[in-house]
């Protein structure tokens, strides 16, 4: 299994390498530039701008000086500055050095600040919403998958299905202004926009004080992005389970007289998890990336709001940060999938 990892882990940089390579072409194929205005900038002063920032070094230069950048770490025992230049997203003192990792630079378009600054601030709100709405997601789909399998060709079987068509049906642009004109506007039961969590972070994206404070602002967002999620997870957790139930080591479970319940539990639901599990990777990767649309509906001020902007803005930094850092979650999610594979499964094997 370690060796597994750890060639899934290389595997991992070739994934992101790749991933560099293509969106740093496609935003510098685009017409104009992170300083081009409607109202063009004097030659001096634009000139100026490319040298601070090295727009004017070429491709294949500013590519090298971005990837070494980010993905080579430094120790040394010069302590951190506070140069926008010399900001690391990880940053630690062991012993007498110190370990600094991913500057992805200042940003273009926020002069003040970094993109680690924003990466820090918004990053830990998307990824909050994303686990919600993953939560929300599990909640509703398994216990339907469950209860339509269980119940086949009954009400129940076709009340199950019905949720998870609408889920599907009605996309997060659409329930989330409904949510919130019903509870948020007529109802007022749940604040309309905003997010509880405020900053510092516990482990730097975890909420410090979770509570009705932090569940009111999340529970509108978090079903309006989970919905699809859910009918994905509800129809898959019934056509699986209607497959193992029919196996004969169920029948043999069934015929040594074990509860129904132990044989659903314990046999058929734990073996039908694969293929569930199967998706929940690429569906978390999913609702922590695709949180833009919900976070613009509802004002959460998590990492959407940038990253549009920052294409609009041709933000070179921010983007290739954001785009890089969600393949990062995408391919770790993948591979805690495959891990999990071994537990559900004795006879899967990584050796």
């Amino acid at each position: 299994m370690g060796r597994y990892i750890i060639r899934r882990l290389l595997y991992m940089l070739v994934v992101i390498l790749v991933v560099s390579v293509i969106t740093f072409g496609l935003m510098h194929a685009v017409p104009g530039g992170p300083f081009t205005r409607e109202k063009a900038l004097p030659e001096e002063t634009l000139k100026v701008l490319n040298e601070r920032y090295h727009l004017d070094d070429p491709l294949w230069k500013q590519y090298i000086d971005y990837i070494y950048a980010v993905m080579v770490p430094r120790i040394t025992t010069t302590p951190p500055s506070t140069s926008l230049q010399d900001d690391f997203l990880l940053s630690a003192k062991i012993g007498p050095v110190w370990f600094r990792w991913m500057n992805f630079g200042p940003s273009f378009k926020s002069r003040s600040r970094t993109v680690n600054d924003i990466f820090r601030d918004n990053l830990p709100i998307s990824g909050q919403l994303g686990v919600m709405a993953l939560f929300v997601a599990i909640l509703i789909g398994m216990p339907l998958g469950m209860m339509a399998a269980l119940k086949q060709n009954t009400i129940l079987d076709y009340l199950g299905m019905g949720v998870a068509i609408f889920g599907v049906s009605v996309p997060a642009i659409v329930m989330g202004p409904i949510l919130v004109w019903i509870f948020g506007v007529e109802l007022k039961w749940l604040p309309p926009t905003g997010w509880g969590a405020k900053p510092p972070y516990f482990l730097g994206f975890l909420p410090t004080k979770i509570g009705w404070d932090f569940f009111k602002y999340a529970i509108m967002p978090s079903i309006a992005l989970g919905m699809a999620s859910s009918a994905v997870i509800a129809r898959l957790t019934r056509a699986t389970l209607l497959q193992t139930i029919r196996e004969d080591y169920i029948r043999t479970a069934r015929s040594k007289g074990l509860k129904e319940s132990v044989v659903i539990i314990r046999h058929a639901l734990k073996n039908s998890l694969i293929p569930v599990v199967t998706v929940l990777g690429p569906l978390f990767a999913a609702l922590v990336t695709g949180t833009f649309v919900a976070e613009l509906i509802f004002g959460i001020p998590g990492m959407g709001k940038y990253f549009v902007t920052s294409i609009t803005n041709r933000d070179y930094p921010v983007i290739m940060g954001t785009i890089l850092l969600y393949a990062v979650f995408l391919v770790i999610a993948n591979l805690i999938v495959d891990i999990l594979y071994a537990y559900l499964d004795p006879r899967i094997r990584y050796d």
